[in-house]
């Protein structure tokens, strides 16, 4: 039978061990192998945008800098998909490793 993919969708060596940690999906709540889920890192404001400006007047600290959520979320394939985290590539590309082109914003 065919492969669709070199590692059978999963970041597990061939001969390692038999079983990995489970991890929920932030969207459906699943559980999925560790080694399957998608993995994002999210860094945000506590405060928002909008806000950012009023506590920075309003502060009696100059230059002080507002703390941030650090949080790593992990996703089933299906819900990654379906939320758009990831899209599924063509055959030729799937096999492309390079990170995607990171957004630079404009000053």
């Amino acid at each position: 039978m065919t492969k669709k993919r070199r590692n059978n969708g999963r970041a597990k060596p061939a001969g390692s061990r038999g079983h990995n940690r489970r991890v929920r999906c932030e969207a459906s709540g699943v559980l999925v192998p560790k080694d399957k889920a998608i993995k994002r890192f999210i860094v945000r404001n506590i405060v928002d945008a909008s806000a950012i400006r009023d506590i920075q007047d309003s502060s009696v600290f100059d230059g002080y800098a507002l703390p941030k959520i650090y949080r790593k979320v992990y996703y089933c394939i299906s819900a990654a998909i379906h939320s758009k985290v990831v899209r599924g590539r063509a055959r030729v590309n799937r096999k492309n490793r390079e990170p995607p082109p990171r957004f630079v914003a404009k000053k």
